[in-house]
């Protein structure tokens, strides 16, 4: 089967297409024939791929062709099973007839005989040339059609079809490629079924010593050419994917050795998307084929494929990766190949497949990643590519024409020499060119950074080339190393033709002429053994290229330092575009470097400024400094060059501002002195610039500076200089930015004076005004350098935070500055809760409380209210307060009442005079808890009252209260103003406490007076007991007390008032009590003429002492003079008014209420209500007489209108007031509701006051009550007394019935 590999590759340049044989039964296809291949290509087809589903086919190609062509005839049985690919798929018989005799005798048997191969797929056209107008020609027609479909159609099948040869009908043109796709695709089900069983067949028989893969290749390539020509690419690139699989499992199968080919001229130029590039007659070897050919030849057909499936971006994706493979395959074999076979062929295929994909039309067909993934392999190949062809021209002596750049560098290093079996030797006639390589080598010299920078050049070979050409050489003599290196010790570590650059001429020249000295005489040149030098090396590595290299332009591109740098460029310029399309834009930009130094090797300063300038910004962004030091002083030059200060100066700026350890102290100086430079003389206009890295500040260490509302303040910043040497700025400001409102715009703090600052850590201060309330954090650092206007934030390289070259990142920013909302700065609270004496000289202690704020300079202002004076004689005392953990809340309890604070321990004390209402605090008192003893007198004209059992006491909430106002300045300047007054009553402390924010001291008496009789005796003498209740945290002394009686009371015997002497001493304990039991009786009453002269209130006077301490409450008064003695009694006296009424131990009247029906009470039925009046003694008998009649009134008011009744009668008298009360919601009075009723003055008399009332609610309610206004309720007895609670029933049910007339 091997042996038709030539026939079968003739056959595949020849067959393209399904072919469609027609048999012509009646000579019809020149008439038709131009009609049926209009038809073609098929617009539509169906077929089945190798899995048997259905793929629809667009411009489906077939090509009819005769039965009795030659192409059809000339084939033998063997090669029409080897190639079934190429014979018809399916078959037409053109047939016509016009009578139906001739039908039945001769036509029908002659189709029988062409159909009876069951193998073909055929179907048959009758063609119909009977003429429309003659009827019975047509009707014979359709008569022998209808015998032909009986004949030969079935109903799983229908093969005929007719045509109109005068006018087809509409459908013929369907049904005819229906019939044709129907034929087309049951024969390649067939024959693909038969070539599966034949290359499984195969397949088993792989391992076995016969097993021919040649065969194998051609059953499995006709298939997947089959499928080619019925465009089913899917399936015919999965054959020739398998193929190659199974080739490279058999040709590293061990035991076989096989030539790998690439040895004849011009296997160095690619051919992997050449199909046709050799024969394979060729490369068939034994029974199989030469590796270097055949994988191409496969992976032409596949790339072949891949096209016509429009899929570029696979043809990438593959070539590249074979690229790969096969660059690794020809190392293995590299030392049987040319000299750089492999490099070469590297860059000729990555060419082939940049050129094979140059402008794909995705038209949005694709998604995004996959087109973005195309272009970053076509940056790869392009890079690639880039690599070989520097490998190649460093190899012939471009390599000073290369840049030394980290990229180039990185590439290069990493990619290996050429490794022939025997390094190439210098021609005969090559002396010329190899004095000239020795003349620019020689002349060579390292070009100079801008700034004076000098750096050691990166290599751009993995060892030293000298070094490994010697190594390979035939024969060498080992006998001095220094011979290899032809005498220079510095070839030895890196580039040969960079390190003689930096010799000296001269000593170049001696070491030429000494380098043969050591192992040879000097007289020998050419000989074998003689190590080569760099430059015969070069010229020995092109000569070889010459030879090897077949592609013209490729060698063009190698054939000059103009041509090289040419085609260095477009490469690099395609791998740059082409990433910058893809997902690795940063590989893109790198290039872009290596772009801007050519341009800035040929004086191209624009284009390379631009190009710079996005490597640098790529290589800061991603904070690779090293490489940013190499790239950024090339944009500095290029910026000088073009005249562009301000990007010079930025570019200046931003190499002070890389690592210290890249740069030398000079060179850093050098930078500097550059920024003044322009700075301060070359520069016209101002030009801003962000020195972030550069100078930095970041706020001091530990808490932020706190400051309250309307303080000013110093703040201190640190700033960070990453200047080599002092700088003079001539203006700083910082700005603050509020972390609350991020609306609110920065504010800034300007410098007065110019500011020089250090290498390293610099400490600044800067006057602050007054802020909003709020945390503030550092804003931009802004100031001037002569027209350099710099700006700066506080995010900067890091290191020890103790070392001068500190400069902090602060993510997230710190707050430097906390400016409190108006809070309580300083609390002023009164020292005790507890009362104070009324009308005596007491200290008020005012306790000071700074809440984390000084009070340095504070300033008081006491002002009294009404009935409060302060004592301006003595002094005012202050002193330190020894608890001051507690703070105003705690000092509060749960009823709001303060706590007392012991104040016994006192660390300081000072006595202050009062001027003009103002005192001036000390200083050891603006940090500390204080006290201030303020000497004040409450003054009250009002003479205290006592209350008795009958009648309690009913105290104003308003008695007893004093205000003082404080007034307190304090703050840097003033600024901060403390207002409060103290309400002195202690019955308002919470609510003063919930809406004033005060706190409640009071003044009082020191004691509150209640009485009551305790019994009276049978000769009239009453026993009256005095209860004293101390108001005050203080030991009361009672030392004497006598009562002053009122007219009508008199005391019993010859007494003046006073209890026994013996009494008294009498010490009450404070909130205790006391009482005093003094006897009296009824006096004489005065007469009506002496009334005004009447004393109608008892005094009790109280003469007593009291002993306390101001830290508790009531104290003894402040002595005038400001003397006081402890042994010196202090006598006071204290008087209290009492009430005395003469007693009522008899009623004078008697009501009694009358009890209601019996049938109960009921709503809206009328009752009456009746109480009897009983007169029990006459007013004679009480000693009652008209004078001392009053005025009543009663009021009753519980949320209900009552009836009033204000009349003034005497009890005395014939007529009783009387009035009835009820709630109008609950009751209607009918009768009279108020009125007189004569009731005789004789003991005994009675009389009945009847009221009618109606019910008007249901339940439990109160009766109405009867009153008599003009009489006291003592002397009233209600007998029987009336009910609380009446019981009313509903009112009765009642019906109606509605009568139908």
């Amino acid at each position: 089967m091997a042996n038709y590999l030539a026939q079968f590759q003739t056959i595949k340049n020849s067959c393209d297409h399904i072919v469609i044989a027609v048999e012509d039964v009646s000579d019809l296809w020149p008439n038709i024939k131009s009609g049926f291949e209009e038809r073609v290509p098929i617009k539509r087809a169906s077929l089945n791929n190798k899995t048997r589903n259905p793929v629809l086919v667009e411009n489906f190609p077939c090509e009819f062709i005769l039965t009795t062509d030659s192409r059809l005839r000339s084939r033998f049985p063997q090669e029409q099973s080897l190639f079934w690919f190429r014979e018809p798929y399916a078959t037409i018989v053109l047939v016509t007839c016009e009578d139906l005799d001739e039908f039945k005798t001769i036509l029908k048997p002659r189709l029988k005989l062409i159909v009876q191969n069951d193998e073909k797929e055929w179907f048959i056209v009758f063609v119909s040339r009977a003429h429309p107008s003659n009827d019975n020609a047509v009707k014979m027609a359709k008569k022998v059609y209808a015998k032909l479909e009986v004949d030969f159609s079935t109903k799983r099948r229908e093969r005929c079809c007719k045509y109109d040869i005068h006018g087809p009908e509409a459908n013929f043109w369907d049904d005819l490629e229906s019939k044709i796709m129907e034929c087309v695709r049951n024969t390649l089900d067939r024959r693909v079924q038969f070539y599966e069983d034949e290359i499984r067949k195969l397949t088993e028989q792989r391992f076995m010593p016969v097993w021919n893969f040649c065969n194998f290749f051609i059953l499995k390539e006709s298939l997947a050419f089959m499928f080619e020509m019925a465009h089913l690419y899917e399936d015919a690139l999965r054959e020739y994917d398998e193929l190659e699989l199974c080739y490279l499992e058999t040709v590293n199968m061990p035991g076989k050795q096989r030539e790998f080919g690439g040895v004849d001229h011009g296997d160095d130029w690619a051919a992997l998307l050449n199909h046709e590039n050799k024969p394979l007659t060729q490369i068939v070897q034994d029974d199989s084929f030469r590796e270097f050919e055949f994988r191409q030849y496969l992976f032409a057909y596949q790339s072949k494929l891949l096209f016509k499936l429009n899929r570029p971006f696979e043809v990438a994706s593959r070539g590249h990766s074979f690229i790969i493979g096969f660059s690794k395959a020809l190392t293995l074999h590299e030392n049987m190949l040319p000299f750089c076979m492999r490099e070469v062929w590297v860059i000729t295929a990555c060419l082939a497949l940049i050129n094979a994909t140059a402008s794909p039309n995705f038209d949005g067909l694709v998604a995004t990643d996959i087109e973005k993934e195309f272009y970053r392999l076509k940056g790869d190949l392009y890079s690639l590519c880039r690599v070989k062809f520097m490998r190649l021209a460093y190899l012939i002596g471009y390599g000073a024409d290369i840049e030394k750049s980290p990229v180039n560098s990185a590439l290069l290093s990493m990619l290996t020499w050429p490794k022939p079996p025997v390094w190439p030797s210098v021609p005969l006639d090559a002396s010329p060119e190899v004095l000239e390589k020795e003349k620019v080598i020689l002349q060579a010299t390292p070009k100079i950074k801008h700034f004076g920078i000098q750096r050691k050049p990166l290599p751009l070979e993995p060892s030293v080339l000298l070094r490994e050409a010697n190594r390979r050489r035939a024969s060498l003599s080992a006998g001095n190393v220094f011979e290899v290196f032809d005498g220079r010790p510095a070839l030895i570590d890196g580039s040969a033709s960079d390190a003689s650059s930096r010799t000296p001429p001269s000593k170049k020249m001696n070491a030429i002429s000494m380098s043969r000295t050591n192992s040879s005489p000097g007289t020998f040149d050419g000989s074998v053994d003689r190590p080569m030098r760099l430059a015969e090396i070069y010229v020995a590595a092109e000569h070889a290229l010459k030879h090897t290299i077949s592609d013209a332009d490729l060698w063009k591109a190698l054939s000059s330092v103009v041509e090289f740098e040419q085609k260095y460029l477009e490469l690099t310029k395609g791998a740059a575009d082409n990433y910058h399309h893809s997902w690795w834009k940063r590989h893109g930009v790198v290039l872009d470097g290596e772009i801007a130094a050519v341009c800035f090797r040929h004086g191209n300063f624009d284009l390379a400024a631009k190009s710079y300038e996005k490597v640098c910004a790529l290589y800061a962004g991603e904070g690779w400094q090293e490489l940013l030091a190499d790239v950024l002083p090339n944009l500095a030059e290029c910026q000088k060059m073009l005249n562009d200060q301000a990007g010079y100066l930025a570019s200046c700026v931003r190499l002070l501002s890389l690592d210290k350890g890249l740069f030398s102290t000079k060179e850093r100086q050098a930078f500097q002195a550059e920024v003044l430079r322009l700075a301060r003389s070359e520069m016209k206009d101002p030009v801003p610039l962000d020195v972030s890295s550069l100078i930095t500040f970041s706020g001091n260490p530990g808490p932020p500076l706190e400051l309250c509302d309307g303080d000013p303040g110093i703040l201190s910043v640190t700033v960070w200089s990453g200047f080599p040497d002092d700088i003079t700025l001539d203006s700083l400001s910082l700005t603050l930015t509020a972390t609350f409102n991020a609306d609110e715009g920065a504010k800034a703090l300007r410098s007065s004076t110019a500011t020089i600052l250090k290498p390293g850590r610099n400490t600044i201060t800067l006057a602050l005004p007054p802020q909003r309330p709020g945390s503030y954090v550092l804003g931009v650092l802004t100031g001037q350098i002569g027209q350099l206007r710099f700006r700066s934030h506080s995010f900067s390289k890091g290191g020890p935070a103790d070392s001068d070259d500190f400069m902090s990142y602060e993510k997230p920013t710190r707050p430097i500055l906390k400016v409190f909302k108006p809070r309580p700065l300083v609390d002023l609270a009164a020292a005790i809760s507890s009362a104070l004496l009324i009308n005596e000289t007491q200290w008020v202690g005012v306790i000071v409380r700074p809440i984390d704020y000084s009070l340095k300079g504070a300033v008081l202002y006491i002002d009294t209210g009404p009935g409060l004076n302060i004592e301006e004689s003595h002094v005012i005392e202050m002193e330190t307060r020894v608890n001051i953990s507690q703070s105003s809340a705690e000092m509060t309890n749960s009823n709001g009442t303060q706590k007392d604070c012991s104040l016994a321990s006192i660390k300081e004390f000072q006595q202050l005079k009062l001027d003009n209402g103002r005192i001036e605090f000390p200083a050891w008192a603006s940090d500390t808890d204080s006290v201030i003893w303020i000497p004040v007198r409450a003054i009250s004209d009002r003479l205290p009252r006592g209350s008795s059992s009958v009648t309690p006491q009913k105290q104003s909430n308003l008695d007893g209260m004093r205000t003082i106002a404080l007034k307190l300045e304090f703050g840097v300047s003033h600024n901060q103003i403390f207002e409060r007054h103290l309400f002195n009553h202690p019955n308002l402390k919470n609510h003063i406490a919930l809406i004033c924010r005060t706190v409640a001291v009071h003044f009082t008496d020191p004691f509150h007076v209640s009485t009551r009789v305790a019994d009276k005796c049978n000769d009239g003498t009453l026993l009256l007991q005095v209860i004293l209740h101390s108001q005050v945290k203080a030991t009361l002394t009672i030392y004497d007390a006598w009562l002053e009686l009122q007219d009508g009371f008199i005391h019993t015997g010859q007494g003046t008032g006073r209890p026994t002497s013996s009494f008294f001493p009498l010490m009450i304990s404070p909130t205790s009590r006391a009482g005093i039991m003094f006897s009296i009786r009824l006096g004489k009453v005065i007469d009506k003429d002496e009334v005004e002269a009447l004393q109608t209130e008892s005094i009790l006077n109280i003469r007593y002492g009291i002993y306390g301490e101001r830290t508790n409450g009531a104290h003894p008064p402040v002595a005038v003079d400001g003397i006081e003695t402890e042994d010196a009694r202090q006598d006071l006296l204290f008087k209290s008014a009492i009430v005395l009424q003469r007693p009522v131990l008899d009623p004078c009247l008697a009501v009694g209420f009358l009890p209601l029906p019996s049938t109960g009470l009921r709503v809206g039925q009328l009752i009456t209500m009746q109480w009897r009046v009983e007169r029990l003694k006459g007013p004679e008998d009480n000693g009652i007489s008209e004078h001392n009649c009053k005025v009543f009134a009663l009021v009753i008011s519980v949320g209900v209108v009552y009836y009033l009744l204000f009349l003034s009668l005497s009890i005395g008298t014939g007529e009783v007031l009387y009035e009835v009360s009820a709630n109008s919601e609950n009751w209607m009075l009918a009768g009279r509701k108020r009125g007189h009723a004569t009731l005789s003055t004789i003991q005994g008399s009675r009389i009945v006051i009847s009221v009618l009332c109606v019910p008007l609610v249901a339940g439990y309610v109160r009766p109405p009550q009867l009153g008599l206004p003009n009489v006291e309720e003592s002397n009233i007895s209600c007998n029987p007394p009336g009910p609380h609670l009446v019981c009313v029933m509903p009112p009765a049910l009642s019906s109606s019935f509605c009568i139908p007339p």
